[in-house]
């Protein structure tokens, strides 16, 4: 409760700061908007990208900015009554200036109409004029990605764009990380989405890569950020337009491996605006056919807990799978907002989320008692499994404009709903008991925040807040024992579970930005968090909460995130010093103490008792521009204390009159990490219709393993292991407006104290032809055209056992885009306020099933 009024006098706080500053009165309050068209007064055709730049009539410093649209148009907003002087500028045509341009309290918007621009001497000389935004923007705290202006990333999913990233990796199984961590915190417009509390990675999948407009990349966050996600933050910037009338377009893709489709409607009048938004993914079902490979080796074990004794055994299991896999999913959006003047406005956007996983496969597998050559066994197995997640994301923001420039306080509320249902069936004709299982998990969570910020001068900009965040998660698993046939299900009491997680964090923050002379910026910021965590974790028979070891559990901690950036700018070239302090969290999937054998040789437990995860990193940045090519140039250190990683242990039990012998895997803080990197990406145009980018990300594991974890140390882990993630890509414009793509990338295997994951990289090349004035396109996409399959190895091996993976996924698929938008539409950049959940990062891998104790079962 004291918490709960700390944060409510921190929000009051901020607002009494405001009633104590003037709002300035006088003048009126209306505001509208200038807006116009720019066309070619030789061709007449619209000039798009042009810079549209709005001043104080008579003034030389610029206020704001917009660039023209496809056809040509622009529409500045939330301009106040006065006189103003705009300019035109566009590359090979004579900047057009009008001033004054006036608007008053009885005619606020002010439409120039159609404005002429005369092409230079030396441009009548040239063959096309092209206008082209950036691929890749560095800012003073982050790297953003326009993946709009992607050709390959047409018809793919989320997944697919992100592997182009500069920073980010994903592996095989869709995992994400930015440079080569995966605590990495995913937001949507700034948002988090319930969804992803099940299966980030699922998610990803399903969000049609036509919804995405760009991705952000924040390294190093401030202060402002959550302090959760210890390599950093990626937000996942969807298409939005602020139209003038009725707009919007429709966009897909039907390819061999996966479909796409995406839908927008805009609608703007006056200072109300409306957008809706409808994406679905679909694939066709994808086999993949694995080799399996353990030994090991189980000591024996006495009379326990009304068990029989154990002998002591050592085993090879082996064998062979296949396995197909399909995936739907869909994700829409409404949002609507209205300005009442040019100081208030209340936005507010609810996104709903389907998606649906289905697995099935079959394995021939073999059991050799390598003492007793006689009890050598084989057996079939068959899996099946099915996951549905759906929910919504509901939040509501309140923004109140001050008269100064930049004063503005936000106020936002956020709820989260996320259902997810697992069920699974593994049978198998001996050696291993067969199981089904049904997890039904729902996750709610409810967020408020308030931010404010105040230019007190041009030298200073204070920004703070408070924020709470309230998780409420449950999870009901009910597991049955079932014949080799999946017939005759009995209840089984002690492989099924309750589980009921609690969450609160209370968080304030402070972030000062100074911008000095000699074209130096310094922004310097405190948070501090507070979170409570409460997990109750039952099996359905309580007599059998002693044998699995049950009880409730709770966590209370306090920490300190300080954030440091300096910058210094020699022109357009910018030097940055950054440091950050990240936490990583245990989430619930990690911590539930309940053992989880729907893979009853591969078995996990959570620990309850697992500490946070703590990093802190230094960073030195260069980015250059030099004429038409960008460099980014970046070397950093990271240390991690209390490094979370799942650790396996050979293990041998009896359940039901089976004698099983697998492993069994439990997460631990076992250790420090310090790792060294560097990265390096640029962006150069030899020739003016070709563009080629690159990038390089490279750094170390070197683990320092706590002594009571050395026993589980795979000895080569604790040699300094350098890894990196590549990638390269070469843009093409041709006449009559064709567009060629290249794209390709290769991540080397991932380490941990254990073992290996699978390195991973593919190749794409897309082409694309825009007709009815850019407003339809249609293209071509391939990935991996020579190659059906992709081979994934991946190892794990400590004291008492050794396993070992190859599976052959495949990647090929030749697929057609198309696009086509319509309406009177004007740019603008989306608004970037409200809710900003990024505390909280999955434990483990990405990709899983259900909620709390459940899993799907055949992953």
């Amino acid at each position: 409760m004291k918490r709960i009024l700390l944060l409510i006098i921190v929000i009051c706080a901020a607002f009494t700061a405001n009633a104590q500053i003037p709002m300035g009165g006088g003048g009126s309050s209306v505001v509208g908007k200038i807006s116009g068209k720019v066309i070619d007064s030789l061709t007449k055709k619209p000039v798009d990208y042009a810079t549209i730049s709005i001043f104080r009539s008579g003034g030389t410093t610029p206020m704001n900015g917009v660039l023209t649209d496809a056809n040509g148009n622009f529409q500045l907003n939330g301009i106040k009554t006065g006189k103003y002087k705009i300019t035109i500028s566009f590359i090979g045509y004579p900047a057009r200036t009008f001033d004054p341009v006036e608007t008053t309290a009885g005619k606020p918007d002010n439409n120039m109409g159609t404005i002429l621009l005369k092409p230079s001497a030396t441009a009548l000389k040239e063959v096309q004029v092209v206008g082209q935004a950036a691929l890749i923007e560095n800012k003073i705290d982050k790297i953003v990605y326009n993946a709009e202006k992607d050709v390959t990333s047409q018809g793919g999913s989320a997944t697919d764009v992100l592997q182009k990233v500069p920073m980010v990796s994903v592996d095989m199984n869709g995992n994400v990380a930015v440079r080569g961590d995966q605590n990495v915190r995913v937001l949507i417009n700034g948002k988090p989405s319930g969804a992803t509390s099940a299966s980030l990675a699922d998610v990803l999948k399903t969000i049609p890569a036509d919804q995405i407009k760009s991705i952000e990349v924040v390294t190093s966050p401030s202060a402002k950020y959550d302090a959760e996600g210890s390599a950093g933050i990626i937000n996942i910037i969807t298409k939005t337009k602020n139209a003038s009338g009725i707009s919007g377009g429709i966009s897909g893709g039907v390819g061999t491996r996966q479909n796409n489709g995406n839908f927008n409607l805009n609608y703007n009048k006056n200072r109300f605006n409306l957008s809706a938004n409808l994406g679905g993914n679909l694939t066709w079902p994808q086999t993949t056919n694995t080799v399996f490979d353990q030994t090991i080796n189980t000591p024996a074990i006495p009379a326990q807990n009304g068990n029989e004794a154990v002998d002591a055994v050592n085993t090879h299991n082996y064998g062979t799978s296949s396995s197909t896999m399909k995936r739907h999913g869909a994700m829409g959006s409404i949002t609507a907002g209205y300005e009442f003047n040019g100081f208030n406005s209340i936005n507010s956007t609810i996104r709903l989320n389907d998606g649906q996983f289905r697995f099935n496969g079959t394995g021939t597998n073999f059991r050799d008692n390598l003492l007793d050559a006689s009890q050598n066994q084989s057996y079939t197995s068959n899996t099946f499994s099915n996951t549905v997640f759906r929910g919504f994301d509901w939040n509501i923001d309140y923004t109140h404009k001050f008269k100064k420039e930049g004063h503005e306080i936000i106020v936002s509320g956020q709820w989260t709903h996320a259902i997810v249902n697992s069920d699974y069936n593994n049978t198998f004709t001996s050696v291993n008991p067969s199981q089904k299982g049904n997890n039904d998990g729902k996750n709610n969570e409810y967020t408020l925040q308030a931010d404010y910020t105040l230019p007190v001068s041009k030298l200073l900009k204070v920004e703070a807040g408070g924020k709470t965040i309230q998780r409420r998660i449950s999870s009901v698993y009910d597991v049955f024992s079932i014949d080799q046939n999946g017939n005759n299900p009995i209840f089984d009491p002690l492989n099924s579970n309750l589980y009921n997680y609690t969450q609160n964090v209370y968080a304030g923050y402070s972030v000062l930005t100074f911008t000095l002379p000699k074209s130096y910026s310094i922004l310097v910021g405190g948070r501090f968090e507070n979170t409570q965590i409460t997990g109750d974790p039952r099996t359905v028979d309580p007599s059998a909460n002693a044998l699995q070891d049950l009880k409730k559990f709770s966590s209370d901690y306090n920490t300190y995130i300080p954030s440091l950036t300096i910058q210094k700018a020699f022109g357009s070239n910018t030097l940055k010093l950054s440091y950050s302090k990240r936490i990583q969290r245990p989430s619930l999937q990690v911590l539930n103490p309940f053992i989880n054998r729907s893979q009853v040789q591969s078995q996990s437990v959570g620990n309850p008792e697992l500490s946070p995860e703590t990093s802190q990193t230094i960073e030195l940045n260069y980015n250059a521009f030099i004429k038409s090519s960008v460099i980014n140039f970046a070397v950093y250190y990271k240390n991690t204390k209390g490094l979370i990683e799942g650790i396996a242990s050979p293990l041998t039990e009896v359940i039901n009159g089976e004698t099983i012998i697998g492993t069994r895997s439990k997460s631990f803080n076992i250790g420090e990490n310090n790792s060294f990197g560097a990265s390096l990406f640029g962006s150069i145009s030899p020739i003016k219709a070709l563009t080629i980018r690159g990038s390089v990300n490279v750094f170390t594991y070197n683990p320092t393993v706590y002594s009571e974890y050395s026993a589980f140390i795979n000895p080569d882990a604790i040699k300094t292991r350098v890894m990196s993630t590549l990638f390269g890509s070469a843009t093409l414009n041709l006449p009559k407006s064709f567009i060629v793509e290249a794209f390709g990338f290769s991540n080397s295997a991932r380490r941990t104290i254990q073992g290996s994951s699978p390195a991973f990289g593919i190749y794409a090349l897309g082409i694309k032809k825009q007709f009815l004035n850019k407003k339809a396109s249609i293209g071509l996409n391939t990935v991996q055209p020579f190659a059906v399959n992709k081979a994934f190895n991946q190892e794990t091996s400590s004291a008492g056992f050794k396993s070992s993976t190859r599976s052959l996924v495949p990647f090929q698929s030749f697929g057609i885009t198309f696009s086509y938008s319509f309406g009177k539409m004007t740019f603008s950049n989306p608004k970037k306020k409200g809710v900003n959940n990024d505390d909280q990062i999955q434990g483990g891998d990405q990709q899983g099933g259900g909620m709390g104790g459940g899993n799907s079962g055949g992953r």
